[in-house]
């Protein structure tokens, strides 16, 4: 399937440029309705911080999708409409989450109506190339709503240190636009490509010391477009290799995420409850400095980003390598620190 590289680039740059252009005035935005976020004990900031950043990633990917729309068909789908609507559901809870702090159950209730709405609107995760799940077909509604709810709050999870959200998804959906490049999905790499240049348009103002924070508005809008993307361009085209490619791109909130709610559960919490137990608490709280723990993520992200693309291209011997490199580069760090405690 042939590709609009200079459509993408387009798409790409627009979103960055209206994002980054836009900052400021979500800034100003946050400060009339005082959504700001006040140091407080599982916090990182040591200074009252604007909230509802995600305003500004926002515009940029309405205005990224804007410049495709006339060159790409699958803008005027149902299922694009879809999109479209969920998303405005998430940014408006998310806006009036950053100013009211609404409470988890509300939260959750609204991003399951978010995901009823996509799944009715043609967006789901078809299984029917597994062995024997074309069986368990029913299954494929309720399996895209606990993906969706789960990918909008793995990326809110790990929206707690200067520019960590905002840069792991860069990485997650520049790794799922290559793979749906790979897969032929041109709604998916438009998607994507909108998504990667809005975050890296909000990443100057975001990076430590952080002028403004994307809030609930950002952080569950990225989740949500890489939930969807992710259904209509990897597990679509992938087989079974999907899950695992999905897994890969975005792996360090989803598995962070998990351990989370195992580590509430075995400690009998909320799932939904906040606490300092992220892996970007543990490394602070190990001694590592907010843009180390932020570079050593960023890594992290990035590596297994590159192991999916080379599973994607079934280039098995440089994924060894690849991986091989990755734990060695892992082992001479913490032994590293462990020296200079």
């Amino acid at each position: 399937m042939s590709h609009d590289w200079l459509l993408y680039m387009t798409a790409f740059a627009t979103a960055f440029g209206v994002t980054m252009v836009t900052t400021p005035l979500a800034r100003r935005i946050a400060c009339k309705f005082k959504a700001v976020d006040y140091p407080r004990s599982r916090g990182m900031n040591k200074e009252p911080v604007p909230l509802m950043g995600g305003i500004a990633i926002v515009l940029g990917f309405i205005a990224s999708v804007v410049v495709q729309s006339p060159w790409i068909s699958d803008f005027r789908t149902t299922q694009f409409i879809g999109f479209l609507i969920g998303a405005a559901i998430i940014v408006a809870v998310g806006m009036l989450d950053d100013v009211y702090e609404l409470g988890p159950k509300f939260k959750l209730l609204m991003q399951f109506i978010v995901g009823v709405v996509v799944v009715s609107t043609g967006t789901k995760i078809d299984f029917i190339m597994w062995p024997f799940w074309q069986y368990l077909k029913f299954l494929s509604t309720p399996i895209t709503i606990v993906w969706i709810i789960g990918l909008i709050n793995a990326v809110n999870l790990i929206d707690g240190l200067d520019g960590l959200a905002a840069g792991v998804t860069s990485i997650a959906s520049i790794c799922l636009m290559v793979l749906c490049i790979l897969s032929g999905s041109t709604l998916a790499v438009s998607l994507t490509a909108a998504l990667a240049g809005a975050c890296l348009g909000f990443l100057p103002r975001n990076f430590s010391p952080a002028e403004i924070y994307m809030g609930d508005t950002g952080s569950t809008f990225l989740g949500y477009v890489l939930a969807v993307a992710s259904c209509i361009g990897v597990f679509k085209s992938y087989a079974i290799l999907s899950i695992v490619l999905s897994v890969l791109a975005m792996a360090l909130p989803i598995i962070d995420t998990a351990f989370a709610m195992i580590r509430r559960a075995l400690n009998h919490k909320p799932i939904m409850s906040a606490d300092r137990g992220h892996l970007h608490h543990r490394l602070v709280d190990a001694g590592y400095s907010s843009k180390q723990a932020v570079a050593i993520l960023y890594g992290i992200s990035l590596a297994s980003a590159v192991i999916a693309v080379l599973i994607a291209m079934q280039d098995y011997r440089a994924t060894i390598i690849v991986f091989f490199f990755f734990m060695i580069l892992l082992l001479m760090m913490f032994a590293y620190k462990s020296r200079t405690k």
